[in-house]
């Protein structure tokens, strides 16, 4: 079983940047694949970004490639997201979720774990 903690919740204007962290507990962290995922109102659950295990590869949705950075510190258990260049339709709940395969997918039932999702409000 692996738990998952999102952090970095806050409000920020059009134009700014946020820093989300996902904590996973286990000591098999460093052997999955971490997706970051976001759920707007009313609307479904998206893929935002993965990584490979060994940080060797990342995958990014087209609407936040160039502005969005996924990284992890597997001696820390910890995966961010860094996001620069926010727009208001970044607004959502963000989830970190982990692949047990150890190979970044953009598909959400490729995921076995989730985190609770952490909000992020972009105001204009």
């Amino acid at each position: 079983q692996v738990r998952l903690v999102e952090s970095g919740v806050g409000t920020v204007q059009a134009g700014g940047s946020l820093r989300l962290s996902c904590a996973g507990s286990g000591r098999t962290f460093s052997s999955y694949a971490m997706g970051w995922f976001r759920q707007a109102p009313g609307k479904e659950r998206e893929f935002v970004a993965a990584i490979r295990c060994n940080s060797g590869s990342s995958y990014y949705a087209d609407s936040v490639k160039g502005r969005f950075t996924i990284s992890r510190d597997n001696a820390k258990n910890t995966v961010y997201l860094q996001m620069n260049s926010l727009k208001p339709e970044d607004t959502a709940v963000y989830y970190c979720a982990a692949e047990t395969t150890g190979w970044e997918s953009s598909r959400e039932d490729a995921y076995a774990y989730w985190g609770q999702g952490t909000q992020v409000t972009v105001s204009s």
